[in-house]
């Protein structure tokens, strides 16, 4: 997929498709909460495979059942992209 950087109407229209997301310090932006660290765990080793097969890639952080993610493009000069929307929801899937 080729990275293109989204306008900010494209990145408003995007949050609207992504529930609990927002933009914050220029990258989107959610934490997610779940029952234990186990399964917060779970998630980041399937979302990890996921962003890695994109070659896209997180900016994340764990602390017990919450895991805190930024995205952005930095390739594109910390902008956010296509690709940033296409990761968010795959995480989106996969929190269920």
């Amino acid at each position: 997929m080729a990275r293109e950087k989204l306008t900010e109407t494209a990145v408003q229209a995007a949050l609207e498709e992504l529930p609990g997301w927002e933009v914050k310090e220029g990258k989107l932006h959610k934490v997610f909460k779940f029952a234990s660290f186990g399964q917060a765990l779970g998630w980041m080793v399937s979302a990890g495979i996921e962003a890695d097969k994109m070659d896209h890639h997180p900016e994340w952080s764990n602390v017990y059942n919450r895991v805190i993610v930024n995205l952005v493009t930095h390739d594109l000069g910390n902008a956010i992209s296509n690709l940033d929307v296409a990761l968010a929801k795959k995480m989106e899937g996969l929190a269920g």
